[in-house]
């Protein structure tokens, strides 16, 4: 999938629901690594399209990184504001099997900077039940 491609609302969907099971279930084998990357591509670009901007950015390594978030935009170096975690995470957080602050607490996912947080207020993206 290109960079540029944009995130399809049915598509994402789709590429979500197609991993409710594992996600809720983590017990169950992983899904393929295409099938994955499509759904954290997916649903990151879903949330820079919902959320605007170019304040925090979220990086879901190795898949993905975007910015978002209405605010001053940053554009050298490293970017005052950054979410990170990994694929399964950031999966549970825009589904709402997870929550921010717990997966922040438990250290699946770091927040810095003083607006990193703010996403949360657009998650979750998607219903899996």
């Amino acid at each position: 999938m290109a960079a540029r491609d944009r995130a399809d609302p049915v598509k994402t969907r789709q590429a979500v629901l197609a991993l409710a099971d594992w996600l809720r279930d983590g017990s169950r084998p992983a899904p393929d690594r295409d099938a994955l990357a499509a759904a954290v591509r997916l649903t990151a670009r879903t949330l820079a399209a919902v959320a605007p901007g170019a304040s925090v950015e979220v990086r879901i390594p190795p898949f993905v990184a975007v910015q978002c978030v209405a605010g001053p935009r940053h554009t050298r170096g490293t970017p005052p504001n950054v979410v990170e975690t990994d694929p399964r995470t950031w999966l549970l957080l825009v589904t709402g099997l997870s929550r921010l602050v717990e997966a922040h607490t438990t250290g699946a996912l770091t927040l810095s900077g003083s607006r990193a947080g703010e996403i949360d207020h657009w998650l979750p993206l998607f219903d899996v039940s």
